[in-house]
């Protein structure tokens, strides 16, 4: 085992069991350096040389890169038992990310930035998703400015493609998409011929979050059923954190058979803060047979990490790759958004 797994293992277990984020982030921190280091085995004190590295992480790193399994991945394991391995197997699945953003809108790092750091955690693909223009708080793309990026992540990929010729591999696509306000009638907050041309479409409702329940059911069984949009995101609006934010009222079964009927993924949003849809809601959605994204929303390339934390959630309630569209390899992904456009 590659040190780098065992660390992403471990804090992968510590989430599933309830730990602090601050734990968790410390081995994602720690594997996020083991590229550093030179190959073969080394020893503690060299593995803690690393920034972001201490006693315990290096101790991880010395026991697996002399291919044993460190006794802290092996204490984990046993108590966790096989539920936690499914989650795992989920979240090592992973090849996609459909919620990213950059600092093309109000997100910290550059696209080029943001699609480097997921290829580096394995990901084949994920979608650059600035918001829409009418959120202005968040420096939403105009349709000049969309129009710009598009171009932008060409170049972008145009690298990845040099790169995957000389290696002779499928290498990694940056996809084009939006987070893209659902206005209160249900409509998209952009234009139509650019919504055309995106890979993806996350439809997320932004504003008027207290909206009454029959209002907001119509808001929202409007945009899924619209054929432009792939992924309902962050469906409740709530925020678990901090002062918090109550979750919207709708008739969460009226959405989610729309999104069941017309193929739109629910989003399982890995922020901290948010975790939406609550486990109540995420349960039904389930049962009413709806597709998922397993997306981080992402504002920062450490925060790519996130994504295990939604692969546990939809373990604990049975869901398989088959259901959870960012397991799909990308032909997959796009045959599906084809076929629901």
């Amino acid at each position: 085992m590659e040190p780098a797994e065992a660390l992403r293992r471990i804090a992968f277990l510590l989430e599933w069991r309830g730990a602090s984020p601050y734990r968790v982030r410390a081995f994602h921190t720690a594997a996020d350096a083991v590229p550093d280091l030179p190959p073969g085995p080394v020893t503690a004190a060299d593995a803690e040389q690393l920034r972001g590295v201490g006693p315990v992480t290096a101790e991880v790193i010395a026991q697996a890169s002399a291919g044993a399994v460190p006794d802290c991945l092996a204490r984990l394991q046993e108590s966790s038992g096989p539920e936690a391995e499914a989650g795992w197997q989920l979240a090592a699945a992973s090849a996609g990310d459909c919620h990213v953003h950059s600092d093309w809108s109000d997100g910290g790092g550059p696209l080029e930035v943001m699609a480097e750091a997921a290829r580096a955690l394995g990901r084949q693909w994920a979608v650059l998703t600035d918001h829409s223009p009418r959120l202005t708080i968040a420096r939403g793309l105009s349709a000049e400015r969309l129009r710009a990026q598009l171009d932008a992540v060409s170049v972008v990929n145009a690298g990845f493609d040099a790169e995957s010729d000389a290696r002779s591999d499928a290498g990694f696509r940056l996809l084009t998409g939006i987070e893209c306000d659902i206005l209160d009638d249900g409509s998209l907050d952009q234009e139509e011929e650019l919504l055309e041309r995106l890979d993806v479409v996350v439809a997320s409702v932004h504003s008027k979050l207290r909206s009454e329940p029959e209002p907001m059911t119509a808001r929202m069984v409007a945009a899924v059923r619209n054929p432009h949009v792939d992924v309902l995101g962050h469906c409740t609006g709530r925020i678990v954190t901090g002062r918090g934010r109550p979750q919207s009222r709708f008739d969460a079964h009226a959405v989610f058979t729309a999104c069941a009927q017309s193929g739109t993924a629910v989003e399982i949003n890995c922020r901290p803060e948010r975790r939406d849809p609550p486990d109540d809601l995420l349960a039904e959605a389930a049962d009413l047979g709806c597709l998922f994204a397993v997306d981080t929303d992402a504002h920062a390339p450490e925060q790519l990490h996130w994504q295990s934390t939604g692969y546990a959630r939809a373990a604990r309630i049975g869901l398989g790759p088959d259901r959870l569209v960012t397991t799909w390899p990308l032909d997959r992904l796009r045959q599906w958004t084809a076929y629901r456009f």
